[in-house]
């Protein structure tokens, strides 16, 4: 039987208000402790923060195996008594995986050093670091997963409000200026996070199977591929910064990209996708496909302002140690614009189970090489205002062949559908496949 139709999330209506306010105070709390971090360490101390949280994102992402975007679209088709064992499976499978691969990365860390262009020291945080972020972001999608919207919201919101009481006493009573202090701070508050919801999630050690972490393991696949593809694209301008330019750099980067980027990014994660990413699940795929392509325009540019505003504040906030550049703040905000696009295709296609996954795995094996390799001759040549050239060049080059190939290939899997009335004709093709692999 056809299941019933669901209002498309982009033209829809119903947002869990307070949840999405919770969570965007939150995100708006994090970004503001990192702010208060860059202006009282410094451009180096900051520019080190960045290199290991960069690193520690990358990193995190095999450890997760994207566990979390599969557990948000498992447990709320599971029965409540399944519900534990799959939490217990996931939860305990990434322990046992993000544990294992941090040790072994802390004994490796002497040798891979030297190819990163950076030391031993740096890549043991970064390890210690991507643990506590895989957990913390498994536990996030395991609420989520089980409809805890206003728990996880509050939880953050508290978590956040204590690492920025924390730092800024350190900073402002203590004159601590080290970002290694700052670094355990932001481990300790994950874990933090993780201990205090852990009870609610019922975990039991002994509701682990081997067939459901299989299962599990199989459906992120597609999911891990995605996040491993985009967790190198746009994070490796740190690495090459840091490595042709210095951590000075880096620093200063972060604030013209770091953070309009990771603000507006978290933002819509923790905001907007509380209530899209489930719904986008369920939702005609070849209509919310035409919605984002004429939206398209209007994402780009008022990211791009909202960007172009937000750094334009934080270099006020910031003072003198970071440089100000009106030309700089305008390229960094038209590689946002056109990143933001990318990321709202990124969503929409993945959440269209195989099939999305598939289209979406193909343009970022096509686009990214090219990209990359963009983004390195640029950053060799022109240091930090190449870095920032190469990730609006690189961001566009996305948007163009993503955009271009879900319009030829959603307009063929909906062929007989015209753009008037909105069906669900897409949607007994794609359930399975929905199954099969999620994020």
């Amino acid at each position: 039987m056809k299941p019933a139709r669901m209002r498309s999330p982009l033209g829809g209506h119903g947002w869990a208000a307070g949840p999405t306010l919770l969570s965007s105070l939150a995100s708006a709390t994090a970004a503001g402790t990192t702010l208060v971090i860059a202006r009282g360490a410094g451009p180096r101390e900051f520019g080190q923060f960045t290199l290991v949280l960069t690193i520690a994102l990358i990193v995190a992402v095999g450890m997760l195996m994207s566990l979390h975007y599969v557990l948000l679209q498992e447990l709320p088709r599971a029965r409540p008594a399944e519900r534990p064992a799959l939490a217990a499976t996931a939860f305990l499978s990434t322990l046992a995986l993000g544990g294992g691969v941090a040790a072994a990365g802390a004994l490796l860390a002497p040798l891979l050093a030297v190819p990163l262009g950076v030391d031993a020291r740096t890549l043991c945080f970064s390890f210690a670091l991507a643990l506590s972020l895989a957990l913390n972001q498994l536990t996030e999608g395991l609420l989520r997963g089980l409809a805890r919207y206003r728990f996880v919201a509050s939880l953050k919101l508290a978590v956040a409000a204590a690492y920025l009481a924390g730092s800024a006493f350190c900073l402002l009573v203590l004159g601590i200026r080290d970002a290694e202090v700052y670094l355990l701070a932001l481990i300790a508050t994950n874990a933090a996070f993780v201990l205090v919801a852990l009870p609610g999630l019922g975990v039991v050690p002994r509701s682990w199977t081997r067939a459901a972490a299989r299962s599990q393991y199989r459906l992120g696949a597609y999911m891990t591929v995605i996040a491993v593809l985009t967790g190198v694209l746009f994070g490796i301008d740190v690495i090459f910064l840091n490595r042709w330019a210095g951590p000075d750099d880096v620093g200063v980067y972060s604030v013209y990209n770091g953070f309009p980027k990771r603000l507006l990014g978290v933002l819509f994660t923790d905001g907007v996708g509380l209530v899209l990413l489930p719904a986008l699940a369920v939702a005609d795929k070849p209509a919310a496909l035409r919605r984002i392509a004429r939206i398209t325009p209007l994402v780009a540019a008022g990211t791009a302002a909202a960007a172009f505003a937000a750094s334009t504040v934080f270099f006020l906030l910031l003072g003198g140690g970071y440089p100000y550049s009106l030309g700089l703040m305008a390229l960094s905000a038209a590689g946002i614009g056109a990143h933001t696009v990318f990321n709202l295709y990124s969503v929409a296609l993945s959440m269209d189970g195989v099939r999305g996954a598939r289209l979406l795995v193909c343009c970022l094996a096509a686009g990214t090489p090219v990209a990359v390799a963009c983004l390195a001759a640029c950053v060799a040549r022109w240091g930090l205002t190449g870095a920032l050239a190469g990730f609006a060049l690189g961001n566009a080059l996305l948007v163009a062949i993503v955009a271009t190939a879900a319009a030829k290939t959603y307009r063929r899997a909906d062929a007989p559908e015209t753009d008037a009335p909105e069906t669900d004709t897409s949607e007994t093709d794609t359930e399975t496949d929905t199954v099969e692999a999620q994020r």
